[in-house]
């Protein structure tokens, strides 16, 4: 079966509520976007990337209401920390064994909230987190625009969604927490100095 390509958003959201696999445009870059609770979607997106199975991929969800599907440990800190633009946040889980095929033996998951854009319009539009790793097969170069995507994946996504062309955008900032104190796995769009200044800020 051909991709689609579409600017339509509402055609976007139906097809992840069918389990389909999209490209989209997220906060940082094109992403691979899939439904989180489906374990066929995400393994699914394991063979489309070539990605090695024991890395997870970032769940992204649209308030910390979206949390309660995964039953995760999440402090006052951690909380203040995912609320805030640009930032991933790994967060332990309370019971890992239910979400093997997303933690791929970390026992952890890592969540961002978008705070803007067609990606969080998305995810208003659904009642499940989604999936988003980069729109690139592991080790090659994120698509920039859905031409690029197609070049990589051809017809094994489902649908891409054109929103022209995403400029050198940087990946979001990761971030661990131990014992309350920041870990950074990833510097990306928010650095490490102002990621601390949150950190403090957050604790006055």
């Amino acid at each position: 079966m051909s991709s689609v390509i579409s600017k339509d958003l509402s055609l976007a959201v139906s097809y992840l509520k069918n389990n389909k696999i999209i490209v989209f445009p997220t906060d940082t870059l094109y992403g691979i976007l899939a439904n989180a609770l489906c374990k066929e979607c995400v393994e699914k997106v394991y063979k489309i990337k070539k990605r090695t199975p024991s890395k997870p991929y970032l769940i992204l969800i649209k308030n910390l209401e979206d949390l309660k599907h995964f039953d995760v440990k999440l402090s006052k800190i951690e909380k203040k920390v995912l609320l805030h633009k640009g930032i991933t946040v790994i967060l332990d889980l309370k019971n890992s064994s239910k979400w093997e095929y997303l933690h791929r033996g970390t026992k952890t998951l890592a969540f961002r909230i978008p705070k803007e854009g067609l990606i969080l319009k998305l995810l208003q539009k659904l009642n499940f987190p989604v999936i988003a790793p980069s729109a690139n097969p592991q080790n090659l170069i994120p698509a920039s625009d859905i031409n690029d995507a197609y070049e990589y994946f051809k017809d094994n996504i489902d649908l891409y969604f054109d929103a022209g062309k995403i400029k050198n955008r940087k990946p979001s900032s990761i971030v661990k927490f131990e014992n309350e104190k920041p870990l950074i796995i990833r510097e990306g769009t928010i650095s490490y100095k102002e990621i601390l200044e949150i950190i403090q800020r957050k604790q006055d």
